[in-house]
């Protein structure tokens, strides 16, 4: 006696987890590219039309608070801020293995050029390329 089936399996495929998956991927990929920040410091920086294509290694930023007059100096975007005096020890400690030394100056807009202007002579005593970072206009 034979016996039949009635049921048929079925050879669909249902997209809807597929589309969950990509929609969390999504929203993860979302989130976490806003919290990735080059610029650990909030700076107001200064507005240019020109860019430069140049890559720097090391990162210098000028950050003024105006209430006290002062000014720290922060390597690589590091919260903990640097001495002047220890400003060009460090640069020729990370400069040194590189074959075209550049570093980059991010300076807030408040900031006097007198200031930018002595990281531009460190540079120059060493023989650095300098890149003045700016916000595009």
């Amino acid at each position: 006696m034979a016996i039949k089936r009635n049921t048929k399996v079925l050879s669909e495929f249902s997209m809807s987890s597929m589309t969950d998956i990509v929609f969390l991927l999504l929203i993860f990929f979302l989130v976490t590219s806003t919290l990735v920040n080059p610029n650990a410091l909030k700076l107001l920086l200064p507005k240019s039309t020109g860019q430069v294509s140049a890559k720097a290694t090391v990162s210098v930023s000028i950050k003024h608070y105006q209430e006290t007059g002062t000014f720290t100096y922060h390597i690589n975007g590091e919260q903990t801020p640097v001495r002047f005096d220890q400003i060009e020890g460090e640069l020729n400690g990370l400069l040194m293995t590189e074959e075209d030394p550049t570093f980059s100056i991010y300076s807030d807009e408040t900031v006097p050029i007198g200031e930018v202007v002595k990281l531009m002579n460190i540079a120059k005593r060493n023989h650095y390329k300098v890149i003045l970072a700016t916000s595009p206009e």
